[in-house]
């Protein structure tokens, strides 16, 4: 069945098409999921309220655009939204300090590792890290995604590097 076939389904309501579309672009959205949780069982509710946005709004796409654009879309504001409603993305404090980069020649870091190090970021610093770094996005499309200052976005970014720095940096003594 191609893509446009399935939406007009989904759009109906009907299960098995809904069921399909899960299983086509699950993956790729657990994979945005896990990069914005704190673990794979966080990341996993937030793919099952991803989808449940999905299907309750799938009448709003207009095969304008990118279907797959359009659900990842949702999938971000979904778990942005989810945060934002925990109050948990304010800082306390604005001082931007020099940009840090995160240097990680001369070290054996696996990428699980890393995406670990992410992982365990308080939320404010992972959503606004991977949000910048990782997806692109400026800080004046983060603060208002985010519902904080762009001040706010650099800071939390400032400070999310330098943690990760830190953790990098102690794993480069461990190996040695």
């Amino acid at each position: 069945m191609d893509l446009e076939e399935l939406i007009h389904k989904c759009k109906k309501g009907e299960r098995q098409a809904q069921a399909e579309l899960y299983r086509r672009y699950s993956g790729i959205l657990f994979g945005m999921c896990l990069k914005y949780s704190k673990n794979k069982t966080e990341a996993e509710d937030n793919l099952h309220d991803s989808f449940m946005t999905i299907f309750s709004k799938i009448d709003q796409y207009g095969f304008q655009g990118s279907f797959e654009g359009w659900i990842k879309r949702i999938t971000v504001n979904t778990v942005l939204q989810k945060y934002r409603k925990e109050q948990h993305l304010n800082v306390v404090s604005e001082n931007i300090g020099e940009e840090t980069e995160v240097d990680t020649e001369g070290t054996d870091i696996s990428l699980s590792t890393l995406l670990g190090y992410i992982q365990e970021l308080p939320n404010k610093y992972r959503l606004t890290f991977n949000l910048y770094v990782l997806d692109g996005y400026s800080h004046k499309e983060i603060s208002e995604m985010l519902g904080t200052s762009t001040g706010t976005s650099k800071s939390n970014l400032a400070r999310a590097k330098m943690i990760l720095r830190e953790k990098i940096e102690k794993e480069k003594i461990n190996i040695a």
